[in-house]
């Protein structure tokens, strides 16, 4: 409870401390799906709650122009001496923070680690044991600790985030991610069935809940405006849940009126497994799909957040359409533990929102920069089965890592982009320079995306979405506060 209290107290005071703002420089963020705006030398304006207030795209770049203009528009505590300015330097330029809608936390020190196996022999091998080792304090803090600055680093301002069936763990995630400054959705995991390791389940459906319970209560105390942190209801997947807490966290999602994340339709074995576990009879579902048995229990909804979605029927797409239901896209890991690949333009054309997820630790990579150009060739590779409309653009990813993302995790009312009215979450990010001799100018680091200076800036962007990573995030923000900077 103290850690809760300190956590909140950090936050409270970070925030209420922040200055009024002015960026400038270039800044590009999505309009709709297809389409980047570039907006070169132009001011933005963020007030001290970390809101934009305003926007100057004809100032050249020139701050004494910028604020000449905005200033007086924006009264009390707007003067050259009392805002805090940052230009982006040739080469850089400010995006919206990326949102990560599916990774889990505590298996963060498993990236990588998968061998030959897929989905199901997987999670016995690699996933519960470490899972269950986070109910020691020191072990999670040292965990959850990493992950969350390690996110951070790679531009993520939201995250949606997994934790374990502990409680005492999956609070100090949330407590972590309050303190440093960082937009998530928190889940207490849910499994109850004896399918799951006896060392690592919930007694009970009762149990569960209250567990549950437990951690929604948490949050409220420690940010009772859910500014920064929400829980999550987290039925972990179906085949984890015995019918009887299926019922349960259905009704609490809808006396709470919270988001729910679960995995859907991720690997055939276990589509399979699904079919066998929730027979019709037993659950009163329409048809025997694994979405309807979601739909059963009240859990197919516009709150609920899918990942993976990789076999679906044109019936289960067109369900989660009609619900208004949402999409997490996590092609590392569908590569990773050969899950499959996931019919991303397929899912667009029937008005199923999508968004990315790094899908730590079945995905290797915490960065969803790398979630969005695996994206982009997972999409190639369905495209090569002979739909070449499958195919997902730069421009295409770059949504799905940031409006679309925020429209998943339900914040598009407040992130995603550069507009009026939008909270400041956004990254600063730096391309190299090449000098005449061939080495990078200005002391920049030198990371895989060089700039020679006669690339256009469609092409700069495509350089760093397919070369890109943490070292061209030079600077993150979260609501206007600074979370993250390389130095």
């Amino acid at each position: 409870m103290q850690r809760g209290l300190e956590a909140n107290m950090a936050a409270t005071t970070a925030q209420t401390s922040l200055k009024n703002q002015l960026f400038v420089g270039s800044f590009i963020h999505s309009k709709k799906l297809n389409q980047l705006e570039y907006l070169h030398g132009a001011a933005v304006c963020v007030d001290k709650s970390g809101t934009i207030v305003a926007v100057d795209t004809q100032c050249a770049g020139d701050v004494k122009r910028a604020a000449a203009t905005l200033y007086p528009t924006l009264g009390e505590g707007w003067s050259e001496e009392e805002v805090v300015v940052q230009v982006a330097k040739e080469g850089q330029f400010f995006f919206p923070g990326f949102i990560d809608t599916h990774i889990h936390a505590s298996q963060y020190p498993n990236a990588g680690i998968f061998g030959s196996s897929t989905l199901l022999d997987w999670l016995n091998t690699y996933t519960f044991p470490l899972e269950a080792s986070l109910a020691d304090p020191s072990k999670a803090r040292k965990v959850y600790s990493r992950v969350v600055r390690k996110t951070l680093s790679h531009g993520t301002t939201c995250a949606a985030y997994y934790a374990t069936i502990d409680v005492a763990s999956t609070n100090l995630l949330a407590d972590l991610c309050l303190a440093a400054g960082q937009r998530a959705l928190v889940g207490r995991v849910c499994m109850d069935s004896p399918l799951s390791p006896e060392y690592y389940r919930d007694e009970s459906p009762a149990q569960s809940i209250a567990a549950t319970r437990a951690t929604i209560a948490h949050i409220a105390r420690i940010d009772p405006a859910m500014a920064l942190v929400r829980p999550v209801i987290t039925p972990r997947f179906a085949p984890s849940c015995s019918i009887p807490l299926m019922q349960a966290l259905g009704a609490l999602a809808a006396e709470t009126d919270l988001p729910i994340q679960t995995h859907l339709s991720e690997n055939k074995n276990e589509i399979a497994l699904v079919r066998e576990l929730f027979p019709t009879a037993d659950t009163g579902a329409a048809d025997d799909s694994y979405t309807a048995v979601y739909d059963a229990f009240g859990l197919l909804s516009r709150r609920t957040i899918f990942a993976h979605a990789v076999h679906l029927s044109e019936a289960e797409a067109d369900l989660i359409a009609l619900r208004g239901a949402k999409v997490s896209h996590c092609p590392c890991s569908n590569s990773a533990i050969t899950s499959g690949a996931a019919r991303v333009r397929w899912l667009l054309d029937k008005g199923v929102c999508c968004g990315l997820g790094t899908d730590v630790s079945g995905g290797y990579s915490p960065s969803v920069l790398e979630a969005a150009r695996l994206a982009a060739l997972v999409s190639r590779h369905v495209a090569m089965g002979g739909d070449e409309a499958a195919k997902l653009t730069v421009e295409e990813v770059l949504y799905l890592a940031t409006r679309g993302g925020a429209e998943v995790v339900g914040l598009e009312d407040k992130v995603g982009g550069f507009e009026v009215g939008l909270e400041w979450d956004a990254q600063l990010i730096g391309l190299g320079s090449v000098g005449e001799d061939g080495d990078v100018e200005d002391g920049e680091e030198d990371g895989n995306v060089d700039f020679f200076g006669w690339e256009t800036w469609e092409e700069r962007v495509a350089k760093w979405v397919y070369n890109g990573d943490d070292r061209n995030t030079r600077k993150v923000w979260v609501r206007g506060r600074l979370v993250h900077e390389r130095k």
